[in-house]
């Protein structure tokens, strides 16, 4: 039974499916769309929209809140210079996810996550 799991596994361990969730939220900020599974879209979502709050701040600590979570400094440098200047004046809703339909090879539904 799951009574009260709410988290979305993807079919992953803990470890794997946090390693996912840093690589989408790493190609989202490095390419500004990323098309996806629903599933992994509504994941990665919330956690996009967490670390551009966390950049809008623009302080010390935001920054090595970023960098603790990132692996390398180039989606924090865009993160912090071009991205959440761009959202200053909103309070949070900085994506937009559109269905794709169904993926041709495993009829899977896809989505596109990108900046408002």
């Amino acid at each position: 039974m799951r009574h009260r799991n709410k988290t979305k596994t993807l079919g992953r361990k803990a470890a794997p499916r946090k390693a996912l969730i840093r690589d989408l939220v790493t190609a989202m900020v490095t390419y500004e769309k990323i098309e996806v599974t629903a599933g992994k879209a509504r994941v990665a979502r919330p956690v996009v929209e967490k670390m551009i709050t966390i950049a809008k701040k623009n302080t010390l600590a935001s920054r090595r809140q970023l960098l603790a979570y990132f692996t390398t400094e180039q989606p924090v440098k865009k993160l912090i210079e071009v991205i959440a200047p761009r959202f200053k004046d909103r309070n949070g809703g900085y994506t937009r996810m559109t269905k794709m339909g169904t993926r041709q090879g495993d009829a899977a539904e896809t989505a596109m996550i990108e900046f408002v």
